[in-house]
């Protein structure tokens, strides 16, 4: 019993290789091709110390003189099979990697994340292997697939190990992976299908390699099309967003507000002086500084948009041109004020931990979660927006000045203050706007001039006045934009998106909802 608990521990001893001097000297010094096959076979069998000596070389800290290799750390040098620190020669040499062999280090750094405990390390190592991967290291992916637990990345697992056999020289080989990649739906098993059907000159593998290309393009397509839809909604809700406060300034009060794109940006340098302030004083509360920056961003809109319907628009009701004038001075002078307070440069707005990374499906679809969570957000400030107009008092004031200002003046309504509540609720939800486009883009002093014109073309498409024609024509311009950018490229679908819209409006000037009336047009 005692002796077969003795081969039992020299096993396990061997399982692992332990890293020699001449290892660590075959992959540190030489040629690149005798570098990079040292450093296959080391992979193939690694242990604790094969890696760390790696990810040393990785991070350029690996010197040589002669036969001898060290591992600088703390301005210390140390033997990379012993671990001792040494004595680090005045005359050593860094050792110097090329970008192919810093690529090989990667690769090889993620094979052996193929057996960590952790199943999203796991996971990021197959998929870093999909990228680049050969026959060599054939013997350490067949190693985690057999010990590999999660029935998904065993499947990947199996589908890398095709791609591996796919540089074999054995042609049953490359048969039996060229039939096994048919079920993958990753676009990289796409690209190596294309590059082995220009090197292949066996018939019979060519054209197992061409059956699987079309399969894996069939699977994918799917993919690329909701991956356009998704886009399209992202982008319509941004739009949703821009134009819902334009829909109350314009839409309702008929103020050509061209500072709106301005208030938005107001909103998103509040954001970033919230997340300054959780950086210096709450980093343990960082996750949150979005949601401390929302009420932030509306009050600092909303209290500029007060300002300016106080200062400057209430003289000019009912001129639309003069308006549009002072509003176009005041948006210059905001972006110059930004421009004074926080310089010229966009400035950096973190996205919190619970927003950053995604979702992937099929494959080939990436939906990112800040783009899940704008489009809800979107969807959450339209619902309270419909609230707030249609079932509130200020929503009734709001609706009664908009309709017959002289009769709701008449009942005792002060038009005065509701046309400030309404044009301040206008500017806060642009504000809004400026918070959420923070995740996605960058933030500078032009950041609403982006965004200005779509919006009043969101707004005029849908039917000045309607809510239900905004969301419509910000949802249809978004994923009409998309797909015509996937067919055409980004400067063409702008043009062709604009003149579809310039046809709709000569066609039906109203809009998508027209305001139901006695005076107006059916």
């Amino acid at each position: 019993m005692k002796q077969l608990l003795i081969l039992l521990a020299l096993w396990a001893a061997t399982a692992a290789q332990a890293l020699t001097p001449d290892e660590a000297r075959a992959m540190a010094t030489g040629e690149s091709d005798s570098r990079i096959e040292a450093l296959n076979k080391a992979v193939s069998a690694a242990d604790d110390k094969t890696a760390a000596f790696i990810q040393a070389m990785s991070d350029d800290a690996v010197k040589f003189k002669g036969d001898q290799v060290f591992v600088v750390k703390d301005d210390k040098a140390f033997d990379p099979v012993t671990g001792a620190e040494v004595k680090l020669p005045e005359d050593a040499e860094d050792v110097v990697n090329n970008n192919r062999m810093r690529g090989e280090l990667d690769t090889a750094l993620a094979a052996l994340k193929l057996f960590s405990k952790d199943v999203k390390l796991r996971t990021q190592a197959v998929t870093e292997l999909q990228k680049e991967v050969d026959e060599s290291k054939l013997a350490l992916i067949e190693k985690a697939l057999a010990a590999e637990t999660d029935p998904g990345l065993k499947e990947r697992l199996g589908l890398v190990r095709a791609a591996a056999l796919m540089t074999s020289s054995d042609t049953a080989r490359r048969l039996e992976a060229a039939q096994a990649l048919s079920a993958s739906r990753s676009p990289a098993t796409r690209n190596l299908l294309l590059q082995r059907l220009g090197e292949e000159q066996d018939a019979q593998v060519k054209a197992a390699l061409q059956a699987s290309l079309r399969a894996v393009e069939g699977s994918l397509v799917w993919g690329e099309r909701l991956g356009a839809m998704f886009s399209g909604i992202s982008l319509g809700s941004i739009l949703l967003l821009v134009a819902l406060g334009l829909a109350i300034t314009y839409g309702l009060m008929g103020v050509i507000n061209m500072a709106h794109g301005e208030l938005m940006m107001i909103g998103a340098y509040a954001t970033y002086v919230v997340q300054g302030l959780f950086q210096k004083y709450l980093p343990g509360a960082f996750d949150w500084y979005l949601v401390a920056a929302l009420p932030v961003a509306f009050m600092a809109s909303a209290l500029m948009g007060a300002i300016l319907e106080r200062g400057v628009i209430r003289f000019l009701y009912g001129r639309p041109l003069e308006t549009l004038l002072a509003t176009w001075g005041i948006s210059l002078m905001l972006m110059q004020l930004v421009r004074t307070v926080f310089g010229a440069q966009n400035v950096g707005v973190e996205n919190p931990s619970w927003m950053s990374g995604g979702v992937t499906l099929m494959g080939n679809l990436q939906l990112p979660w800040n783009r899940i969570v704008i489009i809800g957000f979107a969807f959450a400030v339209l619902a309270g927006m419909a609230f707030l107009i249609a079932r509130t008092r200020l929503g009734l004031f709001v609706r009664g000045v908009t309709q017959n200002r002289p009769i709701a003046s008449c009942m005792g309504v002060h038009t005065a203050r509701v046309d400030t509540y309404a044009f301040a609720l206008g500017s806060g939800i642009a504000g809004l706007a400026g918070c959420a486009l923070s995740q996605v883009g960058n933030v500078g002093p032009d950041l609403g001039q982006a965004y200005i014109v779509d919006a009043f073309m969101v707004v005029v498409l849908g039917g000045v006045g309607q809510l239900a024609g905004t969301v419509y024509a910000a949802l249809g311009l978004g994923i009409l934009n998309k797909f015509i950018e996937g067919w055409a490229g980004a400067v063409l679908a702008k043009i062709a998106v604009l003149v579809l819209i310039v046809i709709f409006i000569q066609k039906r000037p109203q809009g998508l909802f027209a305001v139901k009336g006695r005076s107006a047009e059916a």
